[in-house]
């Protein structure tokens, strides 16, 4: 029994080896032609000579800018506007250009919305990294 064993491996072994050659068999795949190139066909002038080509950094007439692209992707375009939508818009008006700069202003008059909103506000900039918390008793 000990000598049939190195000669099963060894025919084990061929086996494998042969399974692994291209000589057709079980492993044998069809792969494709790496040398069968299809050619494309020439570029054609189109018959409208009346064409003007496109002034440089302009963009392309049909597609728009690249922040519309976005706008459009991420909200789907412009949505028509329902009556109720329109009157609120109307009825609201137009804001002042300058109201941030009027909110900051340290002469505007606020509402008191209590101390823990005071405090929020009157919080020191930064990354919060000497922040301390103080409980009231």
């Amino acid at each position: 029994m000990r000598k049939f064993a190195p000669l099963i491996m060894l025919a084990g072994a061929s086996a494998m080896l042969m399974a692994c050659g291209g000589g057709g068999g079980v492993f044998d795949r069809a792969r494709p032609d790496e040398f069968a190139v299809q050619r494309q066909a020439p570029l054609v002038v189109p018959p409208d000579f009346t064409l003007t080509p496109p002034a440089p950094g302009a963009p392309r007439p049909a597609e728009g800018t690249a922040s519309e692209q976005a706008l459009d992707a991420l909200f789907g375009g412009p949505a028509p506007r329902s009556r109720v939508e329109a009157s609120v818009i109307d009825r609201a008006g137009r804001a002042d250009p300058s109201i941030r700069s009027q909110v900051g202003d340290t002469g505007t008059n606020t509402v008191a919305k209590g101390r823990v909103t005071r405090d929020i506000i009157a919080a020191p900039e930064g990354d919060g990294q000497s922040a301390s918390t103080v409980i009231p008793s």
